[in-house]
């Protein structure tokens, strides 16, 4: 194949791109490489360690007594729907560009230096806040598991206390902290805990659904799609951005609500394009990555459409736990054993999550390095275990220390829209790709395309317009000093820009 640089027609400019065999040549450089040692199975644990979370132990509750009743499992099956769309691009692009980044690698093959940026910039927020938020939902299963054994921490070592003036989440410090050791040490080390730790999840879960199928009585699923109710009105800027700009008013219950309990158990599910971001480090990500990820995300999707049915079958959706339904539910049927064990499920899965959040960070942090947009320094791997240490350990420490001091659950929703957004550039990416390098060898083709990928971007802005306009103005604010430190530092040290020029690269 011709080693002739060919970045288009904008070669210096902002949308010049990095093509599929530069970005491939890349990952050949001894010191920047990374150690291939996972398979089909392993991506597969991964996505479904990252995506069965707190959507599963808490969201049905809430969602079927605000929004959608027993017809909760249609939102999942309509949020699965959605998050099948976007899964479908990743795959196509997974396996043609089998490099790490996401969608950041996929962005600058096919739109461009500036868009790729902007999706790497918004994913490393989006998997920080990711992990801190898990880290602290997970400190708070365990204090509460240790509490039923009488053991209690003191309040100044369980988080922000307003009452002392001082707090410190110190379990949530020491989980990151010891994810970033495992995942210095190798993937598949990291592959390994995450088996077991998704082994116990699914035990939970399997516990769950047919325990649960026992309690399950027909008239809790009368009536299963409850008449339509007007949704309460928000208030400035915690209203759903699409209320604001459309006058549109969304419903609780009946058919529309559905669709709106759709755009609150999609949440769910996030965490299934993070398997992308293991690509470089697939023994034969051709084959492996489609199967990875969409076989996660199906064995997600059936896991969460059981749970919904068995729990609203268990009790009816009006007298449900928000808190927690599962456990709450079987104690409504004089079984409050199930409690622990579910809180002690919980607990074990949201480890998985947090761990390969951080490593969908570290690794798109990683190659953003590698193009020269940040640091050079942070692209090196370790000579010994193959894996980006250095960044792993400065994120690592950061996150730790956000975690700890910080009680940033009303950031939580920033996660969402940038998960959305990166849904978005990579659909996009998709039909540009297909235009401008149509004889690219794809192991997987998405099907339909433009229709599969242009059906995705409207799915995925549906549902970010359904996030309060709060979120927007975040978001906007972190894309603003995003930009900045492209163009001050990115842009002038890129090596796409600095070396683009050259025959060779």
């Amino acid at each position: 194949m011709s080693t002739q640089q060919d970045t288009g027609p904008d070669e210096d400019g902002l949308f010049r791109t990095k093509t599929v065999e530069q970005s491939i040549r890349d990952t050949e450089e001894p010191e920047h490489a990374l150690k291939k040692s996972l398979s089909a199975l392993d991506l597969t644990v991964f996505g479904v360690g990252v995506i069965i979370g707190t959507g599963i132990f808490v969201l049905t509750g809430k969602v079927a007594k605000e929004t959608a009743g027993p017809a909760t499992a249609l939102a999942f099956v309509a949020a699965g729907v959605v998050c099948a769309l976007a899964a479908l691009c990743y795959a196509e692009f997974a396996s043609t560009v089998p490099v790490a980044g996401s969608a950041y690698t996929f962005a600058y093959a096919s739109l461009g230096e500036l868009v790729a940026w902007t999706i790497g910039w918004d994913l490393v927020l989006e998997f920080a806040l990711g992990t801190a938020v898990v880290a602290v939902g997970w400190s708070g299963y365990v204090r509460s598991l240790m509490d039923n054994v009488g053991w209690t921490m003191p309040e100044y070592l369980s988080g922000p206390d307003v009452a002392v003036g001082f707090g410190f989440d110190v379990l949530a410090f020491v989980l990151v902290l010891l994810l970033t050791v495992i995942l210095v040490l190798g993937m598949k080390l990291s592959a390994r805990v995450t088996a077991i730790v998704v082994a116990v999840k699914l035990t939970v879960v399997m516990i769950v659904i047919i325990a649960g199928l026992f309690f399950v009585k027909a008239k809790n699923y009368s009536p299963f799609i409850p008449p339509a109710q007007p949704q309460p009105a928000g208030r400035g800027l915690d209203t759903p951005l699409i209320q604001l700009i459309f006058g549109y008013e969304p419903t609780n219950f009946g058919i529309m609500g559905i669709f709106t309990a759709a755009s609150v158990v999609f949440f769910a599910f996030i965490g299934f394009d993070v398997v992308a971001t293991a690509a470089e480090e697939t023994k034969v990500p051709q084959r492996d990555m489609p199967r990875g990820i969409l076989g996660s995300l199906l064995i997600c999707t059936v896991l969460y459409v059981a749970v919904s049915l068995v729990v609203t079958g268990m009790q009816h959706y009006t007298e449900l736990s928000v808190t927690a339904p599962l456990a709450d539910a079987f104690k409504s049927v004089g079984h409050p054993v199930y409690a622990g064990i579910i809180s002690f499920g919980a607990a074990v899965g949201l480890t998985t999550v947090c761990m390969i959040l951080l490593l969908g960070q570290t690794r798109v942090f990683f190659a953003m390095s590698r193009d020269g947009l940040l640091p050079r320094f942070f692209s090196v791997t370790h000579p010994r275990f193959g894996t980006p240490y250095r960044p792993t350990i400065l994120l690592g420490g950061a996150i730790a220390i956000i975690a700890g001091f910080t009680s940033i659950n009303e950031l939580a929703t920033l996660v969402n829209i940038g998960t959305l957004f990166a849904f978005v550039i990579v659909a996009l990416g998709v039909i540009v790709l297909r235009r401008t390098r149509p004889e690219l060898h794809r192991a997987f083709r998405t099907p339909w395309v433009p229709l599969v990928p242009i059906l995705s971007v409207a799915a995925s802005v549906w549902l970010m317009l359904n996030l309060p306009a709060e979120t927007w103005l975040r978001f906007a604010l972190w894309m603003v000093l995003g930009f900045v430190v492209y163009f001050v530092y990115g842009r002038g040290h890129s090596r796409l820009g600095r070396e683009g020029s050259k025959a060779e690269y």
